[in-house]
């Protein structure tokens, strides 16, 4: 049977495949690999076309051109790719490790001079000197006094205030001198009359007022103290709170008068006896021996009440102040 040119090409596609395969099957080089190819495709054209070149019929099925690959396309395997990758995220864990490391050395730094500069401030603080305490002003605020005198003193003459409004009058006669027993006493205070108004504030201070009238100072401060401990925010507060501290200034005691009476100025400013509690704070302080501190309350008092405080109580400030010398 004749070939035809088209089973010539056939034949001489199977014989490269045949020839080639087990080339390919060898671990060559690429140039090695193509000149085998040429020289192989030489022998079959000669094979093929024994007259010579010119000869050669074109195939009815060609092969396809390869694909050309886009520029900046990666010939690598995926497993290349991955190691890059890991590879790539190593080297920025170890940038960021060396940042991390140096910048807790600077940290470590500052906070070395910041300790540095801690101590040499203390240390200058403690050779400077501490400032010298300021000079008392003029202020509503609880005058200091010392602590109380010997027993023994007496309290210094102080100008008589008017009696409570709600009380009686003071009697003629007071006893000139206390029982001395205490059966005696306690007969005597018996024997003041105890009001019962109905009105249980009224009645405390009056009574209050009765026992220090008849000089029985002891029981008028333990029945004035418990009279505001039960009764502190009524009107007549104000004058037991100031009678409690006169008390205690015709009973020896000027360190509890004057906290007396200056609490009673300060709980209730708008009461009746506010300011005569405040000029009774003045000779408190100057029965303590504490003038420029009586000045003070002097000065507090004409300048809250200058326009308001009865004629009794201007006549207190104005002998206090001559006391005190103040403004001398």
């Amino acid at each position: 049977m004749p070939f035809t040119p088209r089973a010539l090409l056939l034949t001489a596609s199977f014989s490269i495949l045949a020839v080639s395969a087990p080339v390919l099957a060898q671990p060559r080089s690429v140039e090695g690999r193509v000149d085998k190819l040429e020289k192989e495709m030489q022998a079959v054209q000669r094979k093929v076309f024994p007259g010579g070149a010119g000869q050669i019929v074109s195939p009815d099925v060609t092969p396809q051109a390869a694909p050309v690959l886009p520029t900046g396309t990666p010939a690598s395997t995926p497993l290349a790719d991955l190691t890059a990758r890991v590879g790539a995220i190593e080297s920025q864990v170890a940038r960021l490790t060396g940042q991390v490391e140096e910048n807790g050395f600077r940290l470590k730094q500052l906070e070395e001079a910041n300790t540095k500069l801690t101590a040499q401030f203390q240390a200058l603080q403690a050779q400077v000197a501490p400032p010298p305490a300021p000079e008392a002003t003029v202020s509503p605020q609880l005058f200091s006094v010392p602590a109380p005198p010997a027993p023994g003193r007496s309290p210094a003459n102080t100008p008589s205030t008017r009696p409570p409004a709600a009380a009686a009058a003071k009697p003629a006669t007071k006893p000139a001198t206390m029982p001395a027993s205490s059966a005696a006493r306690t007969q005597a205070v018996a024997a003041i009359e105890k009001p019962a108004t109905g009105n249980a504030p009224l009645d405390g201070y009056t009574y209050g007022f009765r026992l220090w009238t008849a000089k029985f100072y002891p029981e008028a401060e333990a029945q004035l103290e418990d009279m505001l401990a039960k009764y502190g925010a009524d009107p007549v507060a104000s004058r037991a709170a100031n009678l409690l501290g006169r008390t205690y200034l015709d009973d020896s005691k000027p360190t509890q008068a004057a906290k007396v009476l200056f609490e009673n100025y300060q709980k209730r400013p708008k009461g009746d006896r506010a300011a005569e509690s405040l000029a009774w704070v003045g000779e408190a302080l100057i029965q303590l021996n504490k003038p420029k501190d009586a000045c003070l309350a002097y000065e507090e008092l004409d300048s809250v009440f200058s326009t308001t405080m009865p004629a009794n109580v201007r006549d207190m400030m104005t002998k206090g102040r001559v006391r005190a010398k103040c403004g001398a």
